[in-house]
């Protein structure tokens, strides 16, 4: 009888250890990130580089990404969504080459004694474009056609011309930037036997802070944060729902884009997350609770709609993630805040448009870089 119940203690208690084991297991595991499900033979599209093959892709597994943007509150104040993405195979418009633009360059015209030919240009052209953090161009006026356009072999040109960049989003350009562009062209002058007529020092210095103060007024980057409520997603798993909606892996780690059908041209929207989490030795075991959803108002065409974009991307992974959408004061953000933005929004569009600088236009994507 002793032996029987000792037996039967001892079954009991071996019952109850597996069972507190499993039930240890089942915490852990439901306590862990979520992960993708896995697919046999898919392949993911990445975001389109310049120079790369339309028909790149890359395995069903996480790759490196695009590190996170700044964070900008909308205090201006994307369910599957069928926008202009840019896929495998799709035959994007020609990337434009910037040209000079009045709005938003000094401009230096620049005499040659006779037609010089595009290879001599070339050839003299500053090795660095860039004068601190703003760029200049050169152009050329074709003497055959009669257009300007950036120096090309082949070609003759009977003037030239440079602009200097006023302002961009490191600030208004200074005399210090202007004296080595002025150096840097002298420089090119020289070589071609060309006289350069340098606008005063004084007068572009005022122009670039008047357009800095403007470009600061209006410039805006709308972005929500998506934070889990229960479990937290392994990376894995939110390149998994978000591919659903569109996006596709960056090319630095944290980023992930929805691509314009633009070639060369920002993505539509951004979804961030901790780049040191995707730089882990296992990105798929790494547990993220938010995400941050956004795009660039003034990089952003609006004819690509990247507003409604935003507000259905928002509010569908919300859903798929078991997430709060929320500002960066954590505060809700509701249909009614949305609805908010949008009529701000509109008036920032307005803006800008008045000042010949519409969103997404390539002054603007200039000016706002």
């Amino acid at each position: 009888m002793t032996e029987n119940l000792t037996l039967a203690l001892a079954v009991l208690g071996g019952a109850v250890l597996i069972g507190v084991v499993a039930h240890g297991a089942w915490q852990a595991r439901k306590a862990g990130p979520k992960k993708a499900e896995l697919a046999s033979s898919r392949t993911e599209q990445r975001e389109p580089v310049l120079g790369a093959a339309p028909h790149d892709t890359v395995p069903n597994e996480y790759p490196q990404h695009d590190d996170p943007q700044g964070r900008v509150a909308p205090h201006l104040g994307d369910v599957s969504l069928p926008l202009n993405t840019a896929v495998a195979g799709r035959t994007l418009p020609r990337r434009v080459t910037p040209r000079i633009d009045a709005l938003i360059d000094a401009i230096v015209p620049m005499t040659l004694e006779a037609p010089v030919t595009g290879e001599a240009v070339l050839s003299h052209l500053p090795g660095s474009r860039r004068a601190g953090s703003k760029p200049f161009f050169i152009e050329g006026l074709n003497a055959d056609n009669g257009e300007w356009e950036p120096p090309q072999p082949g070609q003759r040109y009977g003037e030239l011309q440079a602009g200097l960049q006023l302002a961009n989003r490191g600030g208004a350009l200074n005399e210090i930037e202007y004296s080595e562009f002025v150096q840097k062209l002298e420089v090119f002058t020289d070589a071609l036997g060309a006289m350069a007529d340098f606008p005063d020092m004084r007068e572009v210095a005022a122009r670039a802070r008047e357009l800095d103060t403007f470009a600061g007024e209006h410039d805006a980057q709308m972005t929500v944060q998506l934070r889990a409520r229960s479990a937290a997603w392994s990376i894995g798993y939110v390149v998994q729902q978000s591919s659903r909606h569109g996006f596709v892996p960056g090319v630095l780690p944290g980023r992930l884009v929805l691509p314009s059908a633009e070639d060369g041209a920002p993505p539509v929207l951004t979804l961030a997350f901790d780049s040191q989490a995707a730089l882990s030795d296992d990105p798929n075991t790494a547990a993220l609770r938010e995400l941050a959803l956004g795009f660039d108002v003034s990089q952003t065409d609006p004819s690509v709609a990247p507003f409604k974009a935003w507000r259905v991307s928002a509010m569908g992974l919300s859903q798929e993630l078991d997430a709060d959408i929320v500002d960066d004061r954590g505060q809700p953000l509701t249909a009614e805040g949305f609805a908010f933005i949008d009529s701000e929004l509109m008036r920032l569009y307005a803006a800008l448009q008045a000042r010949d600088l519409a969103a997404g236009s390539a002054a603007a994507r200039r000016l706002f870089s």
